[in-house]
């Protein structure tokens, strides 16, 4: 099953994807759909109800439009922890962003003025479907109510101006988040998914691995993160960019103005936005 946030004319609206269909769900995101404890079989009998259009032609919003909270995961593959010079953690490492930060999956990228170093970093999405708090290994897992497509979009001059990273991956309006919700049955190893993840910056082929690398996989964090803070319904968690960053090559290599960055994780979808001044 897949869910996603439209559009409209009057503001957004939570739909179901089939095929090239979108029907309406009756919420205004897919946030507020999932705090609705029938959300599942809510979305299944959606078949029956009013069309909003096509997907192919919808705009999409960020899937979420206001979570309660993103947690973002850094040093979370192997590859991407030597092409940084990191050792390999013994914990995840955490930082959050804010819900100015997210865009919908065909949006604009907006480029601050005020970095020199803008850097992708294709993710496997969690989203979370129930509130949970020190979760259980079959809680964490009953409480993923999906997978989305995430470009954690960086500043690195700013990344790596403390040992905090936040300021460095906050930037108003820079960070894809969809196009859909997939629900786990459709994605081959279920709530810990094995799925190709790559990214591709005018057609060249930057980044390409399988989330099933993960150091810590998304139930492992959904019970880490729940153990720290209450996990809401429509909280995302982006689980963290395998190697191939642009800041890790020799010599670096920086999103520019008019650049197009596709990030797609096969399963679920892409995410396709061109980078504009902002």
């Amino acid at each position: 099953m897949k869910l996603a946030t439209i559009r409209l004319g009057n503001g957004t609206r939570a739909v179901r994807v089939e095929g090239d269909v979108l029907f309406d769900l009756g919420a205004s995101d897919v946030g507020t759909f999932l705090a609705r404890e029938d959300w599942a079989e809510a979305a299944a009998s959606a078949v029956s109800a009013e069309i909003l259009g096509a997907a192919e032609t919808a705009q999409f919003a960020t899937l979420v439009t206001r979570p309660s909270k993103v947690i973002c995961v850094g040093l979370n593959y192997r590859n991407h922890i030597v092409e940084m010079g990191r050792p390999i953690p013994e914990y995840p490492t955490l930082f959050p962003k804010f819900a100015d930060t997210l865009i919908g999956a065909r949006d604009d990228i907006m480029r601050p003025d005020e970095t020199s170093a803008f850097d992708w970093e294709v993710e496997l999405g969690v989203v979370i479907g129930r509130t949970v708090r020190r979760a259980s290994e079959e809680q964490a897992a009953a409480a993923i109510a999906g997978f989305t497509v995430v470009n954690d979009i960086s500043c690195r001059d700013w990344q790596n101006r403390t040992n905090e990273w936040t300021q460095g991956k906050i930037w108003d309006s820079s960070t894809p988040v969809g196009p859909v919700l997939v629900t786990p049955d459709e994605l081959p190893g279920g709530v810990r998914p094995s799925a190709r993840i790559r990214t591709e910056v005018d057609g060249q082929l930057m980044q390409d691995d399988t989330t099933g690398d993960l150091l810590f996989d998304p139930v492992a964090l959904v019970r880490y993160i729940s153990t720290i803070v209450r996990l809401n319904p429509g909280d995302l968690i982006a689980t963290g960019t395998p190697g191939g960053v642009g800041f890790a090559r020799k010599p670096p290599i920086n999103l520019a103005v008019g650049q197009r960055v596709v990030c797609t994780i096969d399963g679920i979808g892409a995410t396709d936005n061109q980078v504009v001044a902002g």
